[in-house]
């Protein structure tokens, strides 16, 4: 496995991951431009890949200007690998080597996504969008989390 940096010239492939997961499933490209992912890689913040054997199994990015998590995403086939507690980390690590502010996500309630969150230390604080959890972590809770 090799984790790396993600560029703008990861996104078709990384969009393959995306478009290939079965939870918080995406039916309409449409709703996530080239142009949004562009911005997250070069001014938002900053994005992750996991390869092997050439290709991208998994994926995250990072907003530093919404503090947000945007994406973190394995394809099916590669879940329980360890690949997305990696993605996780490096993004968090980096995020709060940024700034101290608190960081938010959305996620499905009841998906394995929101049991992953959960474990690593994200708290449920209300709801986002019509359907997802809002969750949270804080710099003193990351750190915590790591010790």
């Amino acid at each position: 496995m090799i984790f790396r940096e993600a560029t703008v010239n990861d996104i078709d492939n990384y969009m393959i991951v995306r478009m290939a997961v079965t939870e918080n499933v995406l039916n309409n490209p449409a709703l996530v431009p080239r142009e949004d992912n562009v911005d997250y890689l070069t001014k938002y913040g900053k994005g992750w890949v996991c390869e092997m054997n050439g290709q991208i199994v998994g994926f995250s990015i990072v907003g530093l200007v919404q503090r947000n998590v945007w994406a973190l995403f394995v394809m099916p086939a590669f879940e329980g690998k360890g690949i997305g507690g990696k993605l996780h980390d490096m993004m968090m690590d980096w995020y709060f080597t940024q700034t101290g502010e608190t960081i938010w996500l959305g996620t499905e309630h009841g998906t394995k996504a929101a049991t992953f969150y959960k474990k690593r230390g994200w708290r449920e604080v209300g709801t986002h969008a019509d359907d997802e959890i809002k969750m949270e972590m804080s710099s003193k809770s990351w750190n915590l989390q790591k010790a």
